[in-house]
């Protein structure tokens, strides 16, 4: 007679999910808010919106997303408690790009083999992700996949949900011919772009753990810097009196052209000058080391440029300064004009499925 089948012998262990879920008790309970109601373990989170009557016409915003192959490489290192605010960045970040105030967020875990430890460290990381975007972590979801990944692999993804005043919603019905254009810096590369990055350093030779001097640390530690999350900065802004923030954009995946002319208005052409920033050691890195063309580079890499703001071109300097006093560096990066229809290789005219304005950028980076 054969061995009988467990669900443990089939490689799921229910105990270490119940030891993971222990473990990470402590975190999520310092990523909570007010409004959350129960606590870890229900079936569903659960979130008191009795605040939201008092808004004459709310409007939820929600996103979902996940890090990409950012997660090879903190398994590659076997590093795994900062690779959760990543998540949260990619998800909120692009919540309060409507103007939208994040208030939860739930996540979902992957694995080929649940080690409780680093299911916890992973965990960790996203409910520091969620204090500092000011969001509640109310619920999530780890499930074990033997044979579809390996033991060590895992991936992770995450869903949150807004709210803003219908009439306070951001966007290109705002933006005016006059308005400036206002970066604000990245801590990197963020979490995109991680398929080319990873296949430079792999063409190169090169180790995670190689010391590279113009970073002044490993090549992985940089890699895996935090994206920064610019939630509580931004609402910050939005919300401060004599300001008046008319769009905002999230540069993420195709680049800071592509992302920019997602929330310009159609005939509006933002020109976007190179020369005003100087990207961080790691872009140049990797366009050197992998012989990578500037176009594409800059189609997949965010150059330094995390987030966009466009306000009015009197409001510019002040919108800086308040930047700058949150905690990010800014600075001007070019002005919205009206589309020409002018043609070029370095002209961008909508993106994503979005039939938007169009993006210029010139000059050359400073050294």
């Amino acid at each position: 007679m054969s061995e009988p089948i467990t669900y443990a012998g089939a490689g799921v262990d229910v105990e270490a999910g119940d030891r993971a879920v222990e473990l990470m008790k402590e975190s999520v309970a310092r990523a909570q808010r007010p409004e959350v109601v129960g606590g870890l373990g229900g079936f569903a989170g659960l979130f008191d919106a009795s605040a939201l009557r008092g808004m004459s016409r709310p409007i939820l915003a929600t996103s979902t997303d996940g890090v990409g192959t950012k997660v090879a490489i903190a398994q590659a290192m076997d590093r795994h408690d900062t690779i959760g605010i990543d998540l949260v960045g990619m998800v909120v970040d692009d919540i309060v790009v409507s103007g939208a105030e994040p208030l939860f967020m739930t996540d979902y875990i992957a694995c080929g083999k649940v080690v409780p430890e680093r299911i916890a460290a992973i965990v960790s990381g996203i409910a520091r992700g969620c204090e500092l975007a000011g969001v509640a972590l109310v619920g999530g979801e780890t499930a074990e996949h033997p044979g579809l990944l390996a033991p060590d692999e895992y991936d992770v993804a995450g869903a949150a949900t807004g709210v803003v005043e219908y009439d306070d919603v951001l966007g290109p019905q705002r933006v005016r011919e006059g308005d400036v254009v206002l970066a604000l810096a990245s801590s990197g590369l963020h979490s995109n772009g991680y398929s080319l990055v990873r296949r430079v350093i792999a063409a190169a030779g090169w180790d995670w753990g190689r010391h590279v001097d113009e970073l002044g640390r490993t090549i992985g530690d940089e890699a895996l810097e935090p994206t920064r999350i610019y939630t509580k900065m931004l609402l910050d802004l939005i919300r401060t009196p004599g300001l008046n923030v008319h769009a905002l954009s999230h540069v993420t995946g195709g680049g800071l052209a592509a992302n920019l002319a997602r929330v310009l208005p159609t005939g509006a052409l933002a020109t976007v000058d190179r020369s005003s920033w100087t990207p961080p050691a790691i872009f140049s890195l990797v366009q050197h080391l992998g012989s990578v063309p500037q176009a594409d580079l800059e189609r997949t890499l965010n150059m330094g440029v995390g987030f966009v703001a466009v306000v009015p071109g009197e409001q510019a300097d002040a919108a800086v300064a308040r930047s700058v006093e949150l905690g990010v560096p800014a600075w001007v990066l070019g002005e919205v004009a009206a589309d020409t229809g002018e043609t070029g290789a370095d002209i961008v005219r909508g993106a994503k499925g979005v039939d938007g304005g169009a993006v210029q950028v010139t000059g050359s980076h400073t050294s």
